[in-house]
């Protein structure tokens, strides 16, 4: 039976003359139809809105909701005077920095101060069914060595202040203020999870229980294992090929549990190296594998990856449609990749964020 699959997506609403953000997200929200609506919801920022897909048990299915929820979210936007761009990080600038009118973002900004306040950033979610929480558990120690591949898959935000600022994914660096942000610790089980997810509130360091933002962790509102080390993704099928591969990533994940492989006990500053490597070159040149201990040609390790949740892709029935997916990426490049292509040859950055929100619907 295939696990299953569902994805968040963060976008950014941006005035289409200035590209600066454009803090419309209350009136974009309003705007949606009922369906629409109900999987939707209000982000920290007033220039962010994100939207969300049921549970889904195929790629053709996730694929399908993106693209309705997207089109429902520019259409609305539009009507707003605003462009919807699936975009990684704030472009250019964002004039309201201060939270939305949420009770839990008032108290993530009375507590982190300057850093809650911070340029909006966007990010994609993907969350795969794993009803046990022990396992789920485990299953975030296998992925860690795993996921800045991942997350070099994604990189979409390469601009800030209107200018490259030479990362792929500046939302990735911009987020290294957050203390409880990165890659999820060893963890033996759920009471060691629970132990440490206290000292770190007593600490100060998470505010609640709510505040666990690894890249891989059991969700707080769901039985699932969610993953969100990626930028939100240029396109639909930049988000449907990450979908799957994650998917892949916790089904094998829980078959070498199943079987009593270990986890690779790789240390916590390679695995964060290796992130910071991903989140500055994407696919570009070499990425750092954690568990040799040395740089190596992104794409070779791309195909580690598929290599490794081959027989998960093929029991899903994904194997084509990633290998697919995969093929597309290196061809016309990541989010950033594009991003750039079209800044060098323009030299302008509003051309560059009109083509990102065509591609966010059309691409």
């Amino acid at each position: 039976m295939p696990m299953t699959l569902g994805v968040e997506e963060e976008f950014l609403l941006l005035d289409p003359v200035t590209g600066e953000n454009s803090p419309a997200a209350e009136k974009v929200l309003a705007g949606l139809g009922d369906d629409a609506r109900a999987q939707s919801r209000l982000e920290v920022r007033h220039s962010m809105v994100e939207m969300v897909t049921g549970v889904c048990t195929e790629l053709a299915e996730v694929r399908a909701q993106l693209v309705g929820l997207r089109r429902a979210a520019a259409e609305s936007a539009a009507a707003t005077g605003a462009a919807l761009a699936a975009i990684g990080a704030t472009p250019i600038t964002d004039p309201q920095r201060t939270v939305t009118d949420n009770p839990r973002f008032q108290a993530i900004g009375r507590h982190y101060g300057p850093i809650a306040h911070d340029p909006a950033v966007c990010g994609c979610h993907v969350h795969v069914g794993v009803p046990d929480r022990e396992l789920a558990i485990q299953v975030g120690n296998h992925l860690r060595v795993w996921l800045p591949v991942v997350q070099a898959l994604t990189v979409n935000s390469p601009l800030f202040e209107g200018a490259d600022t030479g990362h792929a994914s500046w939302r990735s660096i911009q987020l290294e203020r957050w203390p409880s942000l990165g890659p999820s610790p060893l963890l033996a089980s759920g009471e060691e999870y629970d132990r440490t997810v206290r000292t770190m509130v007593a600490s100060g360091v998470m505010l609640d229980e709510s505040m666990v933002l690894w890249y891989a962790r059991p969700s707080a509102a769901w039985p699932t294992v969610e993953v969100r080390v990626g930028d939100t993704c240029l396109t639909v099928d930049d988000t449907v090929l990450v979908a799957g591969l994650v998917r892949a990533l916790v089904a094998t994940a829980v078959e070498q549990i199943t079987a009593g492989v270990p986890a690779p006990g790789v240390p916590d500053h390679l695995v964060r190296a290796a992130h910071w490597n991903a989140a500055h070159a994407g696919v570009g040149s070499t990425l750092l594998d954690p568990v040799r201990g040395t740089a190596r040609p992104a794409w070779e390790l791309v195909e580690d990856l598929v290599g490794t949740v081959t027989p998960a892709l093929e029991s899903h029935g994904d194997l084509a449609e990633v290998r697919a997916g995969l093929q597309r990426l290196r061809r016309e490049g990541t989010g950033a990749e594009r991003q750039r292509r079209i800044l060098r040859r323009t030299g302008d950055i509003r051309a560059v964020l009109t083509e990102v929100s065509r591609l966010t619907v059309d691409g």
